[in-house]
């Protein structure tokens, strides 16, 4: 399951990160279908390196022609003026394997819970973190996430 070997990846690769996203809210308990993995890691250079050998040993290449240094370099760049709010990676071998690192949010500073998937404990974000990050996206799928989070607390 690629889900579990990102994890290890990022294990193996002592990278800090959090789950958020749909498969976030999928092992908070609510019935979720999603397709990409959204993370989030720490904010410095070193995590944004360590994270891009680590999906790129797993066959996954950014969708952007950028590197880990030009994300972190030019982060608020991308931020404020292309609205960027990932850096996505995709397997062009495997099209299900998609891997989006949230780059406005810091893994640092997230409240999270311990979730376990086949034995190995996976790190995801906190129902109110979750609920933080949807909340004012315009997103409906965001909507119907919020609610369902809500019930909950």
């Amino acid at each position: 399951m690629f889900l579990l070997q990102l994890i290890e990846a990022l294990d193996n690769n002592r990278i800090r990160y959090a789950l958020v996203g749909g498969y976030a809210v999928a092992l908070h308990g609510v019935v979720r279908g999603t397709v990409d993995v959204d993370l989030a890691i720490r904010i410095n250079k070193g995590e944004f390196r360590k994270t891009e050998k680590a999906l790129n040993g797993l066959g996954l290449k950014s969708l952007l022609p950028v590197t880990a240094d030009d994300v972190f370099t030019y982060r608020e760049e991308y931020i404020r003026n292309r609205n960027m709010k990932a850096w996505s990676f995709v397997n062009p071998d495997k099209a299900g394997e998609v891997v989006d690192i949230l780059i406005t949010e810091d893994a640092s500073g997230l409240k999270t819970v311990t979730k376990t998937i086949a034995s190995r404990k996976v790190r995801v974000a906190a129902i109110p973190e979750l609920i933080r990050m949807k909340t004012g996206t315009g997103r409906p799928q965001d909507e119907v996430d919020i609610k369902a989070l809500k019930e909950l607390l």
